[in-house]
């Protein structure tokens, strides 16, 4: 007999595994080869294709694939794009645990930003403890493509 999905509290199906998962979604780039389109927000905050940014992609495959508890990191000119996380991502229901939440870059452990994916990761690891996830998915913010 095929086993069947979890049944959250909300009365969606969840995926056992994607249930107990944090996504982390890296969305600091600059986007240096996109010139004047990242010139004033970082490339995940980079429209396409008229009313959608980049990040949209990846946020939509993680709810979509049933990850409803999402953190984006931020850093290079992130204002545009939690203004767009905060007006369009903010239908997740708290009181089942489902959140999308933006954390600029706070130099946790010194001076410096982030240097990379895994100091990004490892900087906000609190955070991620505080979660208290059963799995950890981290993905890039500035890719387009279709789970």
């Amino acid at each position: 007999m095929p086993r069947q999905p979890a049944r959250a509290s909300s009365g969606r199906y969840v995926s056992r595994l994607t249930g107990g998962t944090l996504a982390i979604i890296m969305a600091g780039g600059r986007g240096e080869r996109l010139r004047d389109l990242t010139a004033h927000r970082c490339k995940p905050a980079t429209p396409f294709g008229g009313k959608f940014r980049i990040i949209d992609f990846v946020l939509s495959n993680c709810v979509n694939s049933g990850i409803r508890q999402i953190s984006i990191l931020t850093q290079y000119k992130a204002q545009s794009l939690i203004q767009h996380v905060q007006h369009g991502w903010s239908y997740l229901r708290g009181e089942f645990s489902e959140f999308v939440e933006v954390v600029p870059a706070q130099q946790q452990l010194g001076p410096l930003w982030y240097r990379g994916t895994a100091d990004a990761v490892h900087q906000n690891i609190e955070l991620i403890v505080s979660h208290r996830p059963k799995h950890v998915l981290v993905l890039a913010g500035d890719h387009i493509y279709k789970m």
